[in-house]
């Protein structure tokens, strides 16, 4: 280890305490090859380079130094494939980064250690042929037929229009869990769904009305986003990451945006950075208020529903009104925002405030005061603390069970590094909790967006766009309404995107849903679901 690396590690311990330079110093006494380099403009990420052979052994070793597990992803980058986990410890991130040949990859799998790596090497697996040994789960996961086993699409020789079929064979031998014993039964739910929601399956096992298994297939409405983000310049591909998942645009743009402007070492106008956070609040309580209505709704307590749909279509008016878009699409741009606050809307948007936190308040009356809510809500769909973090959690799914990261207050960018960001969490783990969390956030955001107007600074609202240099590399977190969302971007020789990964909350949240079913009625499993909220296409990529 030379003077630098040194330099580098003491930076590294500095942001993460004694877990990343431990890690590092206990991979060379297993004499792998490890060391901290400098990528350019990649805050809040420091990245650690080791050889593959120590892959497995620094997924183990960082899980028992309470690392979280966030996100993975691999990238072509001409003569082999670069691979890439990112964890994260009391809000500093440690981005591990390997090298493997283009023929034949192959790489221990740190899934025996972390939860969620696993269907993430899966789908690392499918889409660039990277071989994880010891996986305890090697099924394919993203591709359900559309291409051959030897086939891998995220290569940089696969077509972007790809090799199709006239007709994609039924992906029906898909080697689903079985369970055996008397009275054992099998209950196929989708992947076409009675309501207007997007496709996923659920194999349950169970006894009478009790659930024994739960196992997910999803990736049906896999897009190809990830293919199609390559050759694009800033702008498109801001436009291209407000459609990973639509209810969460705003979270997904300004992620993308905010890597793009590490890369391109490019510092945002205050000003714009206040608008973003308000349209990020305001996309938190739209969302939350649909939440709270559809769980009650699901509970047959139509009251709920009709209330919240009710304040959530004022919001949603509201955002047409001042910000052109009812969804907030496309308001985040490379460099800044296109849409500017005047001082009439700010004034409207206080009284909206005012207005939401007495309805809210008028209805938590009459919530606590209904037993039959409290009856449906209360010990179900049970995530325990002790799950949730093995899991790795996010969001309100993490908090609702004692996990209180949050990137705004743990890891915090403007505006949130100049708010007082409190972060709601319960216990319990239940349906009720992970109601009641979005409850408490709503009122938080509200005051996020109050203090926010009343301290917006004045100036520009973007700054102009300066060209990355070639291999330039960016890399963000931000809390989404649903949790953390990371998202990494690389630039190619004419500026453009060579590499872009979004990882939607969903992606970690999403096998929780089978832990929370277990010993749960049959018939709970739907409120059980919307309590959740993962969002299919957020995973499908």
């Amino acid at each position: 280890m030379n003077d630098s690396d040194s330099s580098r590690l003491e930076t590294i311990h500095a942001k993460g305490g004694e877990g990343f330079s431990s890690l590092c110093l206990q991979l060379a006494q297993q004499h792998i090859d490890a060391h901290a380099v400098d990528p350019g403009p990649l805050p809040p990420a420091t990245y650690l380079e080791l050889e593959a052979a120590g892959w497995g052994l620094a997924g183990q070793l960082a899980c028992q130094q309470g690392m979280r597990w966030a996100a993975a992803w691999a990238e072509d980058v001409g003569d082999g494939l670069a691979l890439m986990a990112c964890l994260e410890i009391a809000g500093s991130y440690l981005i591990l980064q390997t090298a493997l040949p283009a023929e034949h990859p192959e790489l221990p799998s740190q899934a025996p250690y972390y939860w969620a790596a696993g269907r993430v090497e899966r789908s690392i697996h499918d889409l660039f042929g990277v071989c994880f040994t010891d996986h305890p789960d090697p099924k394919r996961w993203t591709r359900h037929q559309a291409w051959d086993e030897k086939t891998h699409p995220l290569r940089k020789s696969f077509p972007v229009a790809g090799f199709p079929l006239a007709e994609t064979p039924p992906d029906s031998d898909y080697p689903f869990f079985k369970a055996h014993g008397a009275s054992v039964y099998e209950i196929p739910v989708g992947p076409i769904h009675a309501g207007i929601i997007e496709p996923g399956h659920f194999r349950f096992q169970a006894i009478g009305e009790t659930v024994l298994h739960l196992e997910e297939r999803l990736g049906y409405v896999h897009k190809g986003i990830e293919k199609i983000a390559e050759g694009r310049d800033p702008g498109e591909l801001a436009r291209l990451a407000g459609r990973v998942s639509g209810d969460t645009t705003v979270g997904h743009t300004w992620a993308a945006c905010m890597a793009m402007e590490r890369a391109a070492r490019l510092e945002i106008p205050p000003r714009a950075a206040y608008i973003r956070g308000i349209l990020a609040e305001r996309e938190r309580i739209i969302n939350d208020l649909w939440d709270l209505g559809s769980l009650c709704n699901d509970v047959g307590f139509g009251f709920g529903y009709y209330q919240f749909g009710r304040l959530r279509e004022l919001w949603l008016r509201e955002n047409l009104t001042t910000f052109g878009h009812r969804l907030l699409m496309d308001r985040i741009v490379p460099g800044g925002v296109m849409v500017d606050i005047t001082d009439e809307a700010a004034d409207c948007m206080r009284n909206s405030a005012v207005s939401l936190r007495q309805e809210l308040g008028e209805l938590a009356r009459t919530l606590d005061a209904n037993s039959s809510l409290e009856d449906r809500f209360l010990g179900t769909g049970m995530l325990p603390v002790e799950t949730a973090a093995a899991l790795g959690a996010v969001g309100y799914v993490g908090r609702a069970s004692g996990q209180t990261f949050d990137v705004r207050k743990d890891a915090p960018y403007p505006p949130y590094d100049r708010l007082n960001v409190r972060v709601a969490s319960e216990n319990q783990g239940d349906v009720s909790s992970r109601f009641w969390v979005r409850y408490k956030e709503l009122r938080a955001a509200l005051r996020l967006i109050e203090e926010m107007l009343g301290d917006l600074p004045t100036g520009a609202l973007s700054t102009p766009w300066q060209t990355p240099q070639e291999g330039a590399k960016g890399f963000a977190a931000v809390e989404g309404w649903r949790g953390e969302i990371v998202c990494y971007v690389s630039f190619d020789q004419n500026g453009r995107i060579r590499r872009y990964y979004p990882r939607d909350p969903s992606v970690i949240n999403w096998p929780a849903l089978e832990k929370i079913a277990l010993n749960n009625l049959v018939p709970d499993f739907p409120v059980c679901n919307k309590s959740m909220n993962a969002s299919y296409s957020g995973h499908d990529l």
